[in-house]
């Protein structure tokens, strides 16, 4: 006989035995899968990486001129609003996944990976979560740092005013002499002589000064706080 009957017992074995191998086959792809670094986890450990890196691999003609900052400009702007401008592993807000899409853009266009993140944020956000303007950075080269992701809330629009003391001694000195100038005022007129006179204002100015010097000296030195030029760059709490 030419056509043998079909035997569904060893049809029915044979698609068990099928089965069996392509889940073994799939089993075995995902455990490949399970120790692959994905791109996101990455992403994430260059982020946390105590490396340096000075440059990136980076096609110029396919970067955006306008997010292309060298590190004079990025230290200006960090004495005048009191910021940081450091490594991303002493970052400890939470980053966008949006930042990360956006590496990885990039990554896929320049044919590179992107390594040596930088960070300017508020002091706060290198401890604490918070919720102002953190921006991530990567380094081009040469003092150049390219903008990758802003993210977050902008800066309260008088924050450059309120950290204008902090930039240096002579602000600080001057923001001082201001507030005692006020504080003299404040005081009642003949409380300590009968007769107004601009001797014993000045007298009053003086010992006011003193007062509100020491006051800031104290704060300054138990906090363990610094000038702005001094910490812009600074991974140390009190430097």
């Amino acid at each position: 006989m030419i056509f043998q009957n079909t035997n569904i017992e060893q049809i029915l074995s044979r698609l068990k035995n099928k089965e069996l191998s392509e889940n073994r086959i799939l089993d075995e792809v995902h455990a490949i899968l399970d120790t692959t670094v994905s791109p996101q986890e990455k992403i994430t450990e260059e982020l946390k990486s105590k490396k340096a890196i000075e440059s990136n691999n980076f096609v110029f003609d396919l970067l955006e001129t306008s997010r292309i900052y060298h590190i004079d400009q990025i230290k200006k702007i960090c004495i005048d609003y009191r910021l940081r401008f450091l490594d991303s592993k002493y970052f400890k807000g939470q980053i966008p996944q949006k930042a990360y899409d956006i590496i990885k853009e990039m990554e896929a266009q320049h044919d590179t990976d992107i390594k040596g993140f930088k960070i300017m944020a508020p002091s706060k956000l290198f401890k604490l979560e918070d919720k102002d303007d953190p921006l991530l950075f990567a380094p081009i080269g040469n003092g150049y740092f390219y903008l990758i992701h802003k993210w977050g809330n902008d800066l309260s629009p008088f924050r450059k005013l309120l950290v204008w003391p902090f930039k240096g001694i002579v602000n600080l000195t001057l923001l001082t002499l201001v507030i005692s100038y006020f504080a003299t005022l404040l005081v009642p007129n003949g409380l300590f002589s009968k007769n107004d006179s601009a001797t014993e204002f000045w007298i009053i100015y003086f010992f006011m000064f003193k007062c509100i010097a020491s006051v800031v000296i104290f704060y300054g030195f138990a906090l363990g706080k610094n000038f702005n030029p001094a910490i812009w760059n600074s991974k140390y709490f009190n430097a």
